[in-house]
């Protein structure tokens, strides 16, 4: 009897579950359906609110990157690692967050926080990269200018100003799970 209880138990979970579950997906493809298609993405799913957008990205050298995370209403956080540049960190891997972000439908800006007298602006667009599924190597790309800011001890400021494009990185890029023996 005890048994029969607990499958029943995991039957009725299992259940609300799955009402929970596709829910939120129906009012959201209800949502969708009075949208034109250029609100939508290629896949059909409605990417309005940018968090589609949320992951990884390629910066400037290798080993570099940029984490763009889209919260609500178009906030947006993050931060960048890179290799340090300057005298003192030289080879140091330095995160810098985002002191400021927003989406704007696909606009992109964000300033990240001063560190070690540099900071980056960034102003541009996320579009479609070259992946051919969501979770694909550059299934978005980050397309704008990049500032460069660099404040020495006298406090003069020199910017340097390029056209940069960050690629998403594939979503199974980050570590696996070891199989349990």
């Amino acid at each position: 009897m005890r048994r029969c209880h607990c499958i029943f138990k995991i039957g009725l979970t299992a259940a609300l579950g799955m009402a929970l579950l596709t829910a939120p997906a129906t009012s959201q493809d209800a949502k969708s359906e009075g949208k034109s298609a250029g609100e939508q993405s290629a896949s059909g799913k409605d990417t309005n609110d940018g968090h589609a957008y949320s992951g990884m990205y390629t910066f400037l050298k290798e080993g570099e990157f940029v984490q763009v995370t889209v919260e609500d209403e178009g906030h947006v956080t993050g931060f960048i690692s890179r290799y340090g540049d300057g005298e003192s960190d030289k080879g140091a891997f330095l995160d810098q967050f985002f002191k400021t972000g927003k989406l704007e439908e696909n606009k992109l800006a964000f300033t990240t926080e001063t560190v070690h007298g540099v900071w980056f602006e960034f102003t541009g667009t996320v579009e479609r990269g070259e992946g051919k599924n969501p979770g694909d190597e550059a299934y978005y790309v980050l397309k704008g200018t990049l500032i460069e800011n660099l404040s020495d001890v006298n406090k003069k400021v020199t910017s340097h100003v390029r056209e940069v494009e960050f690629k998403m990185f594939p979503q199974d890029a980050g570590p696996t799970a070891e199989p349990r023996k």
